[in-house]
Protein backbone atom coordinates (compact mmCIF):
# COMPACT_ATOMS: atom_id res chain seq x y z
CA UNK A 1 0.00 0.00 0.00
CA UNK A 2 2.77 2.51 0.81
CA UNK A 3 4.70 1.70 -2.43
CA UNK A 4 1.35 2.27 -4.82
CA UNK A 5 1.10 5.44 -2.86
CA UNK A 6 4.37 6.30 -3.35
CA UNK A 7 3.93 5.03 -6.79
CA UNK A 8 0.96 7.63 -7.13
CA UNK A 9 2.92 10.40 -5.37
CA UNK A 10 5.41 10.20 -8.09
CA UNK A 11 3.06 10.36 -11.40
CA UNK A 12 1.50 13.34 -9.62
CA UNK A 13 4.67 15.18 -9.65
CA UNK A 14 5.18 14.28 -13.05
CA UNK A 15 2.27 15.47 -14.29
CA UNK A 16 2.64 18.50 -12.35
CA UNK A 17 6.17 18.94 -13.71
CA UNK A 18 5.00 18.97 -17.32
CA UNK A 19 2.26 21.49 -16.62
CA UNK A 20 4.73 23.73 -15.01
CA UNK A 21 7.08 23.16 -17.94
CA UNK A 22 4.52 23.54 -20.49
CA UNK A 23 3.72 27.03 -18.54
CA UNK A 24 6.99 28.34 -18.65
CA UNK A 25 7.33 27.42 -22.18
CA UNK A 26 4.29 29.37 -23.08
CA UNK A 27 5.96 32.33 -20.96
CA UNK A 28 9.23 32.14 -23.16
CA UNK A 29 6.67 32.48 -25.77
CA UNK A 30 4.34 34.85 -25.49
CA UNK A 31 6.30 37.21 -22.66
CA UNK A 32 9.51 38.88 -23.97
CA UNK A 33 10.38 42.11 -23.55
CA UNK A 34 13.78 42.87 -26.00
CA UNK A 35 16.69 45.00 -24.34
CA UNK A 36 19.39 45.78 -26.97
CA UNK A 37 20.15 42.17 -27.99
CA UNK A 38 18.90 40.40 -24.31
CA UNK A 39 15.79 39.04 -23.95
CA UNK A 40 13.60 39.87 -20.64
CA UNK A 41 11.37 36.56 -19.90
CA UNK A 42 9.62 35.35 -16.57
CA UNK A 43 9.71 31.76 -17.56
CA UNK A 44 12.20 31.16 -14.58
CA UNK A 45 9.12 32.12 -12.26
CA UNK A 46 7.40 28.82 -13.11
CA UNK A 47 10.86 26.52 -12.57
CA UNK A 48 11.61 28.09 -9.27
CA UNK A 49 7.81 27.43 -8.39
CA UNK A 50 8.52 24.17 -9.52
CA UNK A 51 11.19 23.61 -7.74
CA UNK A 52 10.19 24.72 -4.31
CA UNK A 53 6.69 22.75 -4.60
CA UNK A 54 7.93 19.15 -5.48
CA UNK A 55 12.03 19.59 -4.98
CA UNK A 56 14.87 20.62 -6.63
CA UNK A 57 15.49 17.99 -9.17
CA UNK A 58 12.10 18.82 -10.77
CA UNK A 59 12.99 22.20 -11.06
CA UNK A 60 16.24 20.98 -12.38
CA UNK A 61 14.55 19.20 -15.10
CA UNK A 62 12.86 21.77 -16.44
CA UNK A 63 15.16 24.23 -16.21
CA UNK A 64 17.10 22.43 -19.09
CA UNK A 65 14.01 21.06 -20.97
CA UNK A 66 12.37 24.96 -21.48
CA UNK A 67 15.80 26.71 -22.74
CA UNK A 68 16.14 23.04 -25.01
CA UNK A 69 12.72 23.36 -26.53
CA UNK A 70 13.47 26.93 -26.91
CA UNK A 71 16.68 26.37 -29.07
CA UNK A 72 15.00 23.62 -31.81
CA UNK A 73 12.09 26.16 -32.19
CA UNK A 74 12.31 29.71 -31.85
CA UNK A 75 15.49 30.70 -30.69
CA UNK A 76 17.11 33.14 -32.31
CA UNK A 77 20.67 33.25 -30.34
CA UNK A 78 21.15 29.31 -31.34
CA UNK A 79 23.24 27.42 -28.70
CA UNK A 80 24.97 30.21 -26.45
CA UNK A 81 21.99 31.42 -25.91
CA UNK A 82 21.25 27.96 -24.28
CA UNK A 83 23.88 27.95 -22.48
CA UNK A 84 23.29 30.77 -21.23
CA UNK A 85 19.73 30.24 -20.40
CA UNK A 86 20.13 26.85 -18.81
CA UNK A 87 23.10 28.62 -16.38
CA UNK A 88 20.33 31.10 -15.23
CA UNK A 89 17.70 28.68 -14.64
CA UNK A 90 19.71 26.00 -13.26
CA UNK A 91 21.54 28.84 -10.64
CA UNK A 92 18.47 29.80 -9.76
CA UNK A 93 16.11 27.36 -8.97
CA UNK A 94 18.97 24.97 -7.25
CA UNK A 95 20.10 28.05 -5.04
CA UNK A 96 16.42 29.15 -4.19
CA UNK A 97 15.11 25.30 -3.40
CA UNK A 98 18.27 23.76 -1.72
CA UNK A 99 17.60 26.68 0.87
CA UNK A 100 14.17 26.20 1.10
CA UNK A 101 14.30 22.55 1.38
CA UNK A 102 16.39 22.31 4.71
CA UNK A 103 13.91 25.52 6.22
CA UNK A 104 10.36 24.92 4.92
CA UNK A 105 9.00 28.25 5.86
CA UNK A 106 8.19 31.93 4.57
CA UNK A 107 11.40 33.03 5.65
CA UNK A 108 13.32 29.99 4.11
CA UNK A 109 11.71 30.95 0.90
CA UNK A 110 12.85 34.91 1.12
CA UNK A 111 16.03 34.08 2.21
CA UNK A 112 16.20 31.05 -1.00
CA UNK A 113 14.93 33.58 -3.13
CA UNK A 114 17.21 36.36 -2.18
CA UNK A 115 20.50 34.20 -2.61
CA UNK A 116 19.25 33.26 -6.25
CA UNK A 117 18.54 36.47 -7.03
CA UNK A 118 22.90 37.13 -6.10
CA UNK A 119 23.91 33.94 -7.20
CA UNK A 120 22.54 33.69 -10.68
CA UNK A 121 23.59 37.80 -10.91
CA UNK A 122 26.88 36.31 -10.08
CA UNK A 123 27.17 33.18 -12.61
CA UNK A 124 25.52 35.39 -15.57
CA UNK A 125 27.69 37.88 -15.21
CA UNK A 126 30.87 35.29 -15.45
CA UNK A 127 28.74 33.40 -18.46
CA UNK A 128 28.57 36.93 -20.09
CA UNK A 129 32.65 37.72 -20.30
CA UNK A 130 32.92 34.05 -21.07
CA UNK A 131 30.01 33.55 -23.55
CA UNK A 132 29.03 36.88 -25.21
CA UNK A 133 32.01 37.54 -26.54
CA UNK A 134 31.54 34.75 -29.32
CA UNK A 135 28.23 35.41 -29.64
CA UNK A 136 28.33 39.37 -30.30
CA UNK A 137 31.66 38.80 -32.23
CA UNK A 138 33.44 41.15 -29.51
CA UNK A 139 36.02 41.27 -26.98
CA UNK A 140 36.56 40.50 -23.49
CA UNK A 141 36.68 44.19 -23.09
CA UNK A 142 34.28 45.40 -25.05
CA UNK A 143 31.82 42.95 -22.43
CA UNK A 144 33.09 43.89 -19.66
CA UNK A 145 32.60 47.97 -20.30
CA UNK A 146 28.72 46.86 -21.03
CA UNK A 147 28.43 45.05 -17.16
CA UNK A 148 27.74 48.50 -15.07
CA UNK A 149 25.69 50.27 -17.82
CA UNK A 150 23.50 46.80 -19.52
CA UNK A 151 24.16 43.68 -18.23
CA UNK A 152 24.71 43.63 -14.23
CA UNK A 153 21.43 45.88 -14.15
CA UNK A 154 19.46 43.72 -16.59
CA UNK A 155 20.19 40.33 -15.17
CA UNK A 156 19.71 42.12 -11.54
CA UNK A 157 16.47 43.15 -12.50
CA UNK A 158 15.24 40.13 -13.76
CA UNK A 159 15.77 38.11 -11.31
CA UNK A 160 14.40 40.12 -8.77
CA UNK A 161 11.10 40.55 -11.23
CA UNK A 162 11.03 36.56 -11.44
CA UNK A 163 11.99 36.29 -7.67
CA UNK A 164 8.52 38.97 -6.69
CA UNK A 165 6.59 36.83 -9.09
CA UNK A 166 7.08 33.36 -7.58
CA UNK A 167 6.73 35.37 -3.69
CA UNK A 168 3.20 36.47 -5.03
CA UNK A 169 2.28 32.85 -6.68
CA UNK A 170 3.33 30.56 -4.44
CA UNK A 171 0.71 30.52 -1.95
CA UNK A 172 -2.39 30.60 -3.89
CA UNK A 173 -1.02 27.93 -6.38
CA UNK A 174 0.36 25.74 -3.30
CA UNK A 175 -3.13 25.99 -1.54
CA UNK A 176 -4.99 25.10 -5.64
CA UNK A 177 -2.12 21.78 -5.91
CA UNK A 178 -3.20 20.63 -2.58
CA UNK A 179 -7.22 21.13 -3.12
CA UNK A 180 -6.73 19.12 -5.92
CA UNK A 181 -4.87 16.61 -4.46
CA UNK A 182 -1.24 17.02 -6.60
CA UNK A 183 0.77 18.21 -3.28
CA UNK A 184 0.56 16.63 0.14
CA UNK A 185 -0.73 18.53 3.10
CA UNK A 186 2.49 17.41 5.12
CA UNK A 187 4.41 19.19 3.21
CA UNK A 188 4.31 22.21 4.92
CA UNK A 189 5.90 21.76 7.61
CA UNK A 190 6.19 25.20 9.76
CA UNK A 191 3.62 26.49 11.45
CA UNK A 192 4.95 30.39 10.03
CA UNK A 193 3.82 28.88 6.57
CA UNK A 194 0.28 28.11 7.88
CA UNK A 195 -0.15 31.83 9.16
CA UNK A 196 -2.74 34.20 6.75
CA UNK A 197 -3.94 37.80 7.47
CA UNK A 198 -1.49 40.17 7.68
CA UNK A 199 1.90 39.15 6.47
CA UNK A 200 0.27 37.48 3.18
CA UNK A 201 -1.00 40.54 2.28
CA UNK A 202 2.16 42.73 3.23
CA UNK A 203 3.91 40.18 1.12
CA UNK A 204 1.73 40.58 -1.70
CA UNK A 205 1.76 44.07 -2.02
CA UNK A 206 5.35 44.09 -1.51
CA UNK A 207 5.65 41.55 -4.87
CA UNK A 208 3.60 43.54 -6.26
CA UNK A 209 5.38 46.57 -5.68
CA UNK A 210 9.00 45.38 -6.85
CA UNK A 211 7.01 44.49 -9.97
CA UNK A 212 5.95 46.95 -10.93
CA UNK A 213 9.11 48.40 -10.05
CA UNK A 214 11.51 46.34 -11.77
CA UNK A 215 9.17 46.42 -15.29
CA UNK A 216 9.55 50.13 -14.49
CA UNK A 217 13.45 49.93 -14.82
CA UNK A 218 13.24 47.77 -18.05
CA UNK A 219 10.90 50.01 -19.70
CA UNK A 220 12.11 53.92 -18.59
CA UNK A 221 16.04 53.12 -17.94
CA UNK A 222 17.02 49.82 -19.82
CA UNK A 223 15.51 50.24 -22.88
CA UNK A 224 16.32 53.81 -23.60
Amino acid sequence: MYQKQNSTDRIKKLVATAMFCALAYACMYFIKIPVGFLTLDVKDSLIILCALLFGPVYGLTIAVIVPLLELITISGTGIYGFIMNVLSSVTFSLTASLIYRYKKSMTGAIVGLCSGVFAVTAVMMLANLLITPHYIGGSVADVAAMIPKVLLPFNLVKAILNAAIVLLLYKPLSKTLKRIGFLSSSARTSNTETRGGLRSVVITVVAIAVILASLAIVFFVLRK
